[in-house]
């Protein structure tokens, strides 16, 4: 069934009640790109609710497992692919604390789909009285929260560990890396379909989505593509590069133009687009490859980002999810080499990644795909009361690590400022435990 466009205030009226629909079911997905103009998106909003079948794993055979699930019948699939799928893809490890105990893996075929395109309604999979069930909903206010965090890693230990990176660097282990920390409170109390709501107010981004998988949550605000396919074509498009927003316009435009021409800056970006490259090199049609954007500036509520995008032809002998496989994790969240850096961010970082730098997606009966990074993203364990949240910069031998620390704290107020009740939070909120 399609319905006729809406105007914009019922479209999000619409996309309101309808989260708050699918958040009754054990599981769910909703995946919104908020409105903006994305030349390789083809859907505004989708929401499939409800488990006809699921499919759960850890590290070890995860990815074949997923292949086995998909190749039965080809359904549409909603899911993640945690960061930790690393250790299947290399010989790698992660023994760090986990707070959250979310799957490496799980994905789920579901028995309600809805799309939008553009604000075109269409249920793809189940009976139209969904939609009268919808529109009876009624939208809550979400109780003000205020959390508490504790940082798994103090500044002054952060510094210090930035410092051990860098000589990392000058002994050529590593380009580039991405050091990343945790933010944790215990005995938290969410209503996790209400914050995410509060979240995308403050920073609607192109690849928010919000995850429900029984009692754990994923409630997204990332701005960052790790891959899609469309047809035959693959793209893949990351974030490297970030500046505040000004305070007016010409400050603004001010930091605009000096992010464009910041070497530092442009020496991340060019570093993981070619890892990017390399990665999608393994499914590629030979000399497919090539870079149709570099360092291209795009805006945020809160930020400024760089972001560069890397495209190719399939191989048609490579599986779709040896696409996912092969470029896996998305390598603006690693560094380079690839490898050296997993194995460094395992060593010196305190928090096992979990969801955080995976990546949550959707694919279609058709062999498309579209998957984000979870970044800028509350990670919630309804069971343990255990809600977190992590923030990472690339370490580079020019980095100041003061500077890579309120970088951090930059990313991480759009969440700092729903989770206390605040406009602006960048150093509110936080504890640290050393």
């Amino acid at each position: 069934m399609l319905i006729n466009r809406m105007d914009p205030e019922d479209f999000l009226l619409f996309k309101r009640k309808a989260l708050q629909w699918a958040s009754n079911f054990d599981v769910c997905c909703c995946l919104d790109s908020n409105g903006y103009d994305d030349r390789f998106g083809h859907y505004e909003f989708m929401l499939a609710a409800g488990a006809a079948r699921s499919v759960e794993a850890q590290a070890g055979n995860a990815f074949d497992t997923l292949k086995h699930f998909y190749s039965k019948d080809k359904p549409w699939m909603f899911g993640l692919f945690g960061y930790d799928l690393k250790n299947e893809t290399e010989r790698l490890r992660s023994e760090n604390i986990d707070g959250l105990e979310f799957p490496d893996l799980f994905f789920f075929v579901p028995e309600y789909l809805i799309i939008a395109c553009g604000t075109k309604i269409e249920v793809v999979i189940g009976e139209t009285h969904i939609l009268k069930e919808i529109d009876r909903q009624e939208t809550f206010q979400t109780p003000d929260v205020a959390i508490q965090f504790q940082q798994r890693i103090s500044k002054q230990a952060y510094l210090e560990i930035v410092s051990k990176l860098k000589n990392h660097i000058s002994r050529g282990d590593i380009y580039e890396i991405n050091f990343c920390q945790e933010f944790f409170a215990n005995q938290a109390y969410l209503d996790p379909a209400g914050v995410y709501q509060q979240l995308k107010a403050i920073s609607p981004t192109p690849f928010s989505g919000f995850l429900k998988m029984n009692d754990k949550y994923i409630l997204c605000a990332s701005p960052e593509r790790f891959i899609c396919k469309h047809g035959e074509r693959l793209i893949s498009q990351p974030i490297k590069g970030t500046a505040p927003r000004g305070s007016n316009a010409d400050a603004d435009q001010l930091i605009r133009e000096r992010l464009k021409t910041d070497m530092k800056e442009q020496t991340e970006n060019v570093m993981i687009v070619d890892l990017v490259r390399n990665d999608l090199t393994k499914s590629a049609k030979k000399g497919t490859v090539k870079v149709e954007e570099l360092f291209g500036i795009y805006a945020f509520p809160q930020v400024y980002q760089m972001i560069s995008t890397v495209t190719c032809e399939r191989d048609a002998e490579v599986d779709l999810i040896d696409v996912i496989k092969n470029a896996f994790p998305m390598g603006s969240m690693t560094g380079a080499p690839k490898v050296s850096a997993l194995k460094l961010s395992e060593e010196y970082e305190r928090s096992k990644r979990g969801a955080y730098s995976g990546a949550l997606g959707y694919f279609t009966p058709s062999g498309n795909f579209d998957f984000n990074v979870v970044i800028r993203s509350i990670l919630y364990n309804e069971t343990k009361h255990y809600v977190s949240f992590q923030v990472g910069s690339a370490i580079t031998h020019t980095a100041v690590a003061e500077n890579e620390y309120e970088e951090c704290l930059l990313k991480a107020s759009a969440i700092m400022a729903v989770l206390n009740n605040k406009k602006t939070a960048v150093n509110s909120g936080l504890e640290s435990i050393g």
